[in-house]
Parts: C-alpha cells; structure tokens; sequence
C-alpha cells in the first residue's frame, strides 16, 4: 500500500483581504515585516536552506503547513489553503455540461416503439401471404320432400323440408402461426327465398395443417307460398324435379402472431351453384369446379 508523503502533496495559498494589515497579522517567509520607523517591530524568521535532500524538503513543506493563520478579524488579510482537489473540482464543476437523465429515457421510450412498430409491420406482412384454401369438395342431397301443410300463422302453402351434408375441405399454409376460423350459416337459397341452412363450430388449425369440415344443411317445413313453381308441378312427382340453388357461406380465419396487435384476418366468401335432381337424391354432387371464391 503506497503512502503519500509530505512532499507529494502540493498546497496553494491565496491571500484574502490585502488591504490594511497590521503589523501582527503579517505573514512572511524569510523577510522582515516593514512598518512605519515609530512602529518599527522585527520578526524573527529561520532561515530556510535550500537542498536537494528529501528531509530539507519535509521541514520546509512542514513550516508552510503551520503558517495558516485563521479566525482573523474583519478586514484584514489571511492567507487561506487550497488543497489540489479543490481546484480540480471547480474546474470539473464548470466543464460538465451532462445531459439530462430524461433525455436519456425519452430517448429509449421513442427508439423501442419505433423499432416495435417495425418489428410488428414486417411480421403482418410475411403473413398476409398464407392465406388459408377453401375447397368445397361435394353435397349429398340426403332427403327431399314437399307437401302441402300450414305456416306458423295458419296460412295453407306447400311445405319443403330438405336434408343435405356438405364437405369442405380447409387448409392452412401458414409456417409460423395457427388461424382461429368462424363460419357463417351455410344456406341453401332459390333466388331470394331460403331453403336450408346449417352451422358449424369455431375451431381453431394450426400451421400447416388440413381438415375436412361436415356439415349438415337442414330444412324442415319450410313454406314456399308458391314461388318454387318447379315444386308446385312436382308434387307427388319428385323424381322429375330439376331446381338450381345456391349454396352460399363466409369463413374468416384470425391469426394472433403478437396477440391482438398483429392479429391478420383472412374472408373467403364461397357461393356453389347447384342443381337438385329428384332422381339423384343420396349421390354425391362433385362441386369442384362450381364454386366461386373472393376474399
């Protein structure tokens, strides 16, 4: 452990006051104090020898030290000590010009949204490109029947009731997340008036995966108030009835890649056109090619 000697410390004096000293309060270093000749008073002072050695030094160093005079009345002069550090400090203290701790915190709270913002821009569009496929592969028209009967409110008209299963085929390309999927009701509709209809419940695929979804479309008693004119000339004939519908549902399928907010939502409305055979009730109607898709 290395100590400081007396002669490694370097001490500074300054005077305070300059201005009417007396005789007293005067201090010097190997010199007399001059006053007026009536007042004439000697001080006494030892005479310091100037060497090279290191004691020579340490005495000298030593005498300065004891010179410190403090506690002098107002106005007159004394000599004051200025230790290194208190120099370098001041100067330290003038020289800083450090910024403030909020600019530092400001400046992260703006840099981690912008990078966040762009860390969440890059992944809503590396997905937007998986977008799931749809295939409505066939329909089985299970049962068909029309008969004559009453609605709810007692009005006579012909009442349909009709059964058929649908298969849909879904996949989901996506590498890196899974898709929650909503369907809407699949509905049987001939122009306006609604024959049929089914649902199917919410699941959820995850990437790169595929299912095929059965539904089954029902109608039961359904009154057609004489707008299916190929029905009305068909009853008690139903192997001869020819009547083109349309089959018609929305999937939308939600991705959650950084919870709700890079959340991308994929639609696919499916509109199937096709046509009820009498004759062909329980076969299986291929719908490959007769469906149109838009997101």
């Amino acid at each position: 452990m290395h100590v400081k000697s007396d002669s490694d410390t370097t001490t500074l004096y300054y005077v305070q006051s300059p201005s009417n000293l007396d005789a007293n309060d005067r201090l010097a270093y190997g010199s007399p104090t001059y006053e007026s000749p009536g007042h004439l008073t000697h001080y006494h002072c030892t005479p310091i020898h100037h060497s090279r050695e290191s004691s020579t030094s340490r005495t000298f160093t030593a005498s300065v030290k004891n010179a410190v005079v403090t506690g002098a009345p107002h106005g007159h002069a004394t000599w004051k000590r200025i230790e290194d550090g208190d120099v370098e400090d001041d100067d330290d203290d003038d020289g800083d010009g450090g910024v403030p701790l909020r600019f530092y915190v400001m400046w992260f709270v703006v840099s981690f949204v912008i990078l966040f913002t762009v860390f969440s821009l890059v992944l809503w569009a590396v997905s937007v490109p998986y977008k799931p496929e749809v295939l409505v592969k066939s329909m089985v028209f299970d049962n068909f029947n029309v008969q004559s009967g009453m609605d709810a409110t007692g009005v006579p008209t012909d009442m349909l009731t009709l059964n058929t299963t649908v298969k849909i085929f879904y996949r989901n390309p996506a590498t890196f997340f899974g898709v929650h999927v909503t369907v809407t009701p699949i509905e049987i509709h001939y122009f306006q008036l609604k024959f049929a209809s089914g649902h199917v419940k919410n699941f959820y695929q995850s990437r790169k995966s595929q299912r095929v979804i059965v539904s089954h479309v029902l109608g039961y008693q359904m009154p057609l108030y004489g707008g299916v004119s190929p029905f009305n000339a068909a009853i008690g004939h139903l192997e001869n009835v020819i009547v083109p519908v349309n089959l018609t549902f929305t999937m939308r399928s939600r991705a959650y890649i950084l919870g709700r907010l890079v959340s991308p939502k994929f639609y696919k409305k499916v509109l199937c056109q096709v046509t009820l055979y009498g004759n062909q009730i329980g076969k299986h109607v291929n719908l490959t090619g007769s469906c149109i898709y838009s997101d």
